[in-house]
């Protein structure tokens, strides 16, 4: 049922987003992308490759097969060593394909496992079939379907970004959240924020007091296919008790939120946006958000080392940057639709999801 291939896609996705925090009726262009659906990636062959000599680096492995189930659907993995073509301070150290829509990567330090959203299908599309898969510290599958829609007690539509307290997986699902053991993939718990007005809910991120924060990129899909910004943007927070959704910020110099992460040592969240070109500072409680930088826009995912670097995501320039004042430096480039990022703080490694190629791409960062 698609209508353009994978490279179309992504120029089609949220097309021309800085455009998009200003219109407020029909965007032809997002809509020409929800209409679609992700091609099925094809599997690669196996390729021997050699392992990195640091041990503080990600440790190439041989191509490794990650199966749930009965499920026969792989995710393979090889290895490239040295700087990686079009990075800069960043090394390619291993590629992890056969994911379906990958779109958010979430290290876990207390278990030292990696975790993949797969949306497997159209982002807005309620088709209870998406799944997260489970990576070893290496980067290797451990398991594929390692959460999956329809088995279990497992409902999952399009899962996107995550975050972890404690053994709870949080997981963004078009307008719900839901919850689910890190440790045995059991669901726990499931809020349903429509009622509240959530229409395209992107990232989670822990605050400081254990609150859980989602943005809501406020996308809604009309019957013919086009799309309207109907609501203002929003933060919503679910609090420590998890007995319900309040929403936290709505203002629609959000721009679109997408990414999210807690900035502890300025006591502040970071927002990326999607349909603007900035990188806002939000303080929890607060009504407004401080524009700290600037860039090409469509931003994805955000991230922060252990020196205190932040790192972006951005659709526009197939990059990932560094804030270097009030602008961005280029850290990798060359990345095809770059999710969600995620980020390993102790061994400095980004894993890159390519939303559009059914891969998990990781990188050893270089020092500040």
């Amino acid at each position: 049922m698609w209508a353009s291939t994978r490279r179309d896609l992504t120029r089609e996705r949220f097309s021309r987003r800085a455009a998009f925090a200003g219109r407020q009726h029909s965007d032809t262009n997002l809509a020409s992308y929800m209409r679609t659906t992700p091609a099925l990636v094809a599997l690669l062959a196996a390729a021997a490759v050699a392992a990195c000599s640091n041990d503080s680096k990600l440790q190439d492995t041989a191509m490794h097969a990650g199966v749930a189930g009965t499920n026969t659907d792989t995710a393979r993995a090889t290895g490239a060593g040295g700087t990686a073509a079009g990075t800069q301070g960043a090394s390619k150290v291993k590629t992890v394909d056969g994911f379906k829509t990958p779109e958010s990567v979430r290290w876990d330090g207390a278990s030292s496992q990696w975790f993949v959203s797969n949306i497997n299908g159209a982002p807005p599309a309620k088709d209870n079939n998406g799944f997260i898969s489970r990576l070893k510290a290496d980067g290797t599958v451990d398991s594929l379907h390692f959460i999956q829609a329809g088995k279990n007690g497992v409902t999952l539509n399009a899962p996107k970004g995550m975050a972890i307290s404690g053994d709870t997986l949080f997981v963004a699902d078009i307008d719900a959240v839901r919850a689910f053991s890190k440790s045995t993939g059991k669901p726990l718990a499931s809020w349903n924020l429509a009622a509240q007005g959530a229409h395209f809910l992107n990232d989670v991120a822990i605050g400081p007091n254990g609150d859980v924060y989602i943005t809501d990129t406020e996308v809604a899909f009309n019957a013919d296919g086009s799309t309207s910004h109907t609501a203002p943007d929003r933060i919503f927070m679910l609090n420590r008790d998890r007995k319900g959704a309040s929403i936290a910020i709505q203002n629609d110099s959000l721009g679109r939120p997408n990414g999210l992460v807690w900035d502890a040592k300025s006591n502040r969240f970071v927002v990326v946006s999607f349909g603007a070109p900035t990188i806002l500072a939000w303080a929890p409680g607060a009504k407004s958000v401080t524009t700290i930088a600037s860039g090409k826009g469509q931003f994805d995912g955000v991230e922060i080392t252990s020196d205190g670097r932040t790192l972006v995501s951005s659709w526009a320039d197939s990059s990932v940057s560094v804030i270097n004042g009030n602008a961005l430096t280029h850290v990798v480039t060359g990345v095809e639709a770059p999710a969600d990022i995620g980020l390993d703080p102790a061994r400095g490694l980004l894993a890159v999801p390519l939303f559009n190629q059914g891969r998990v791409e990781f990188y050893q960062l270089g020092a500040k």
